[in-house]
């Protein structure tokens, strides 16, 4: 993705219907907050681009829809990039609709889930960390149910 200083948002395709503005200043706010000044490149895409990149490098022939690829080492350390995320806008679109709330919204809450995982967390072995972490971000940044919580429904 990109190398700039400070966190980048593309759309592959272009999403005319998303508020792109909108979301990328809530990049900029996670980097701001969450992150404490690390940055990241996130891309809106396909779902087809996500099942590639899910059965790339996980090795899960299914669509998805958000994934992290965090960065450690050197280039880590010295230039506080912290690593990808991708999301899906089409399972965005979806999940917005069945929780009842906009697609930036569901964006948002996909992108936070994204960040919490490029920081380190991992729901799936911590014990419940990430999911105190992500409840904790989401009331503070006045999004609704996460990932986590909906799993445990």
């Amino acid at each position: 993705m990109s190398s700039s200083a400070s966190s980048t948002i593309r759309f592959s395709p272009a999403q005319p219907r998303l508020r792109a503005a909108a979301i990328r200043h809530f990049a900029r706010i996670l980097e701001a907050e969450v992150t404490k000044g690390r940055y990241f490149d996130c891309i809106i895409t396909t779902s087809r681009e996500l099942r590639r990149l899910n059965r790339t490098w996980r090795g899960k022939d299914e669509v998805t829809d958000v994934l992290s690829f965090p960065v450690t080492g050197k280039i880590h350390e010295v230039r506080k990039f912290i690593g990808d995320i991708a999301i899906s806008v089409a399972r965005a679109r979806a999940q917005a609709r069945d929780y009842g709330h906009s697609a930036e919204t569901e964006i948002y809450i996909l992108m936070l889930h994204g960040v919490l995982h490029l920081m380190g967390l991992d729901h799936e072995t911590d014990d419940g960390v990430m999911a105190r972490t992500e409840l904790r971000w989401r009331t503070r940044l006045g999004l609704p149910s996460g990932l986590i919580e909906r799993e445990e429904a």
